[in-house]
């Protein structure tokens, strides 16, 4: 018995914080939201990010040093809308988010995202 404890691998635990990346599944209307959670609640959350349909426009008007075009904003979801926050992890083969923001744009979301 004990050897069997000893065998099961150990999980790797990581879980949302403040100021992780994350991915933002609503409802009502159904959208995904990419950004940092600044804020979370009984009554809802606060993120600092994107549409995630508007990523790669996001990090095409970074590379290409514009002014104007889409720009992260700080948005409030009341906690009827979350469906489910996703942690941005990379899972086996494919990158996260940030890192493909960081092979793209040559430097970390999180810098972009103050």
């Amino acid at each position: 018995m004990e050897q069997c404890r000893r065998l099961k691998p150990q999980r790797h635990r990581v879980s949302v914080k403040l100021n992780s990346i994350v991915i933002v599944n609503l409802q009502a209307p159904r959208e995904r939201f990419f950004g940092r959670l600044l804020e979370i609640a009984t009554y809802g959350i606060t993120v600092r990010g994107i549409d995630l349909n508007a990523f790669d426009d996001w990090m095409d008007h970074i590379t290409q040093r514009e002014e104007s075009g889409v720009q992260p904003t700080t948005v409030f979801f009341p906690i009827h809308r979350v469906e489910k926050i996703i942690l941005d992890e990379g899972i086996g083969a494919l990158p996260s988010f940030s890192d493909t923001f960081l092979t793209k744009v040559g430097s970390a979301v999180e810098e972009h995202l103050e």
